[in-house]
């Protein structure tokens, strides 16, 4: 089985790409954002964990998180984007390679991994490949306000707690260029796979 890591910036096409995979090539997608949504609800270690740092202002009026309101807090605050990311991240990795041992036995082919930090979680230890997703940053600001409704100084925010794109460049086996038309992207990861 052949395990990628895929990961660029917000808004960088990921999910368009993760569907063509599936759909294509039958891929199994493990996508780390759900994974640890997952392991967040109520109940959970990592919620436990997050509402005693972050106390019980970050909850909603069902006693569940307020994505919203813990996002407004993490993004414009470093210190506390690390405290939430040391809670979370060990436990979806752990999620993650469990899953992995599962597909292994089932015999699939292709799993893929993604995630906007598998390079800071250091997924390179469990892929055999990185892959990186290049949208430039004019054009990731152009998606997100316009297909999330984003305003621009949000999207500023999210693009500036991002790793540059050098960062990515140096840390992964390959990259995918999704500037332009999907159909351009799609020849690219049909190469790819041909290539693995």
């Amino acid at each position: 089985m052949k395990i990628i890591g895929i990961t660029g910036g917000v808004g960088a096409g990921k999910t368009q790409i993760l569907e063509y995979l599936n759909n294509r090539y039958g891929a199994t997608i493990c996508q780390a954002d759900k994974v640890g949504k997952k392991l967040q609800k109520k109940g959970t270690e990592c919620f436990d964990a997050i509402v005693e740092y972050f106390g019980m202002d970050i909850l909603d009026e069902k006693g569940e998180l307020d994505r919203e309101k813990l996002a407004g807090i993490v993004f414009t605050d470093n210190a506390k984007l690390t405290a939430l990311n040391e809670i979370v991240h060990p436990a979806v990795k752990e999620e993650i390679r469990k899953k992995i041992a599962m597909e292994e036995r089932r015999n699939t082919n292709l799993f893929i991994v993604e995630s906007a930090l598998l390079i800071e979680d250091h997924y390179d230890e469990i892929c055999d490949e990185l892959w990186y997703v290049h949208v430039s940053a004019e054009n990731r600001k152009k998606r997100l306000i316009y297909a999330r409704g984003y305003d621009s100084k949000k999207v500023d925010d999210i693009i500036a707690a991002q790793l540059p794109k050098d960062m990515f460049m140096k840390h992964c086996d390959r990259v995918i260029d999704n500037n332009n038309t999907f159909g351009e992207t799609e020849m690219q990861l049909d190469r790819i796979i041909a290539d693995l």
